[in-house]
């Protein structure tokens, strides 16, 4: 299992190129990012730094392209494409006809010195995997937020050694995917108006808990 400080942190980058394209061929702004991350807080990388993903351009896709990529070893993907797939159908459709791509993305060396639950790119949406044993170790103390997102979820925080566990089991971990990271950045998606990263995070934190948590729950 990897080793991290608890740290749950969404930032917003612009001017980000795709893997392998021509520098000729995007000159315009890219679009802007964000991260549910799950990075070492305590590590020496700039809050920049990024794993090598494949980047999609938007193409204005009338429907969403779901692309699957294994894993990785010691990782597995908590929730299925038929899963993502049927969540998302049960949105109104004014906040999915903006996504393009949703991808399972891999769980490599470079990407596990800054781990993330998801992220958003432009109109596409990334799913990161977790670990195969549920169990996540952190450097630090959760935060209260942290406590209590994970108590929302079914996630439970333990002190061990001078370190913290947070173990979910299949289920928990499954709705804390559906219900919060997935809504999450699809709630990023959706923000046309915010642009300082601050106010897209609260945007992005009431749409998961609205149209996430609150209405897997019937309370909507």
């Amino acid at each position: 299992m990897s080793l991290r400080t608890s740290k749950t942190h969404h930032q917003q980058h612009h001017a980000r190129s795709l893997r392998g394209a021509s520098p000729a061929r995007f000159t315009s702004i890219r679009p802007s990012v964000a991260y549910r991350q799950r990075d070492p807080a305590g590590s020496n990388r700039s809050s920049s730094f990024s794993a090598p993903e494949d980047w999609h351009e938007p193409r204005g896709r009338s429907r969403i392209a779901y692309i699957a990529h294994p894993a990785g070893n010691g990782f597995i993907h908590p929730v299925t494409i038929a899963e993502v797939r049927e969540r998302i159908a049960q949105l109104p459709e004014q906040f999915t006809r903006g996504i393009e791509v949703v991808q399972f993305s891999s769980m490599t060396h470079k990407r596990q010195l800054f781990p993330l639950y998801g992220m958003q790119w432009g109109p596409n949406i990334y799913l990161y995997p977790v670990e195969a044993s549920l169990v996540e170790i952190h450097r630090r103390p959760p935060t209260p937020q942290q406590r209590v997102e994970a108590r929302m979820f079914g996630g439970e925080w333990s002190p061990s050694s001078e370190r913290w566990r947070l173990t979910w089991t299949a289920e928990t971990i499954r709705d804390f995917y559906l219900n919060n990271v997935l809504i999450h950045e699809i709630g990023h998606v959706n923000d046309q108006r915010n642009t300082n990263s601050a106010a897209r995070e609260r945007y992005a934190n009431w749409f998961a808990t609205e149209y996430g948590f609150r209405a897997s729950r019937g309370r909507r």
